[in-house]
């Protein structure tokens, strides 16, 4: 039966299998290394988003305070050029000439002063929207000061892990590599996606007491026969693992 050339040398299915089970072993290894780092990348990735997120949050409510001084600012500027309105209308009413004049003038002042009025309404609103965001900013910078530290110190000790593993991690890694060199890729792709699929990272598994190495579930006489034989690769019925003799 023709094999598939793999990196321009012709593998058995056999030995297809028992690379993809010398491979199981070392990236079991490597799962082993990983997990003494717990949850630690996750809840440092989660750290890093809400920092994130934080910092957004800051940005946006300065964002929103500045619109509030530009405004508070251009109301102020409506104030000072409305009081000078009044004492130009106030010195024109010195030399009106009839009260038509003079009422329409009366008039012109008692509109300024209720701009003015206005304004310094919405004066007193801007401050006390810029009083609560204030308090947000102060409330929000101290939360990333916590979440700083926390974030710092998880990061530190997966840094640590990380350092004292790196050299052990890099040996295994280099050995997948050279583990993967008789598989084809559709094989490999299978193997990856069943490794992704179960809890344990075990995709390839040895039958054990006449049972799937995985799921434990008993394998047939004639089923156990195949795998012995290699020359097919076969998968565990019940949990889609890839069965091998061991």
């Amino acid at each position: 039966m023709a094999q598939k050339k793999t990196n321009d040398v012709d593998y058995s299915m056999q030995e297809k299998i028992m690379a993809l089970y010398e491979l199981q072993k070392i990236d079991s290894a490597i799962d082993e290394i990983n997990k003494i780092k717990g949850e630690l990348p996750l809840e440092v990735q989660d750290l890093e988003d809400e920092l994130a997120g934080l910092n957004t949050r800051i940005e946006n409510v300065n964002a929103e305070i500045e619109e509030l001084n530009s405004l508070t600012r251009q109301r102020k500027r409506e104030v000072d050029q409305a009081q000078i309105m009044i004492g130009n209308y106030k010195e024109q009413q010195n030399n009106v000439r009839n009260n038509r004049e003079y009422d329409a003038i009366t008039k012109e002042i008692e509109y300024q002063e209720l701009e003015i009025e206005l304004a310094e309404k919405r004066l007193k609103e801007y401050a006390a929207q810029m009083k609560g965001k204030k308090a947000v900013i102060e409330e929000t910078n101290n939360l990333v000061r916590e979440r700083t530290i926390d974030y710092n110190a998880k990061k530190s000790e997966l840094d640590s892990i990380e350092a004292e593993t790196a050299s052990q991690v890099a040996e295994l890694t280099a050995k997948a590599e050279k583990a993967k060199a008789p598989i084809d890729e559709r094989l490999l792709a299978a193997y990856n996606r069943i490794r992704s699929n179960v809890r344990n990272g075990l995709a390839v598994v040895t039958i054990s007491r006449d049972a799937c190495g995985g799921c434990f579930n008993r394998i047939p006489p004639q089923r156990q026969s195949d795998i012995r034989q290699g020359k097919k690769l076969i998968v565990c019925e019940y949990c889609g693992r890839i069965l091998v003799n061991e």
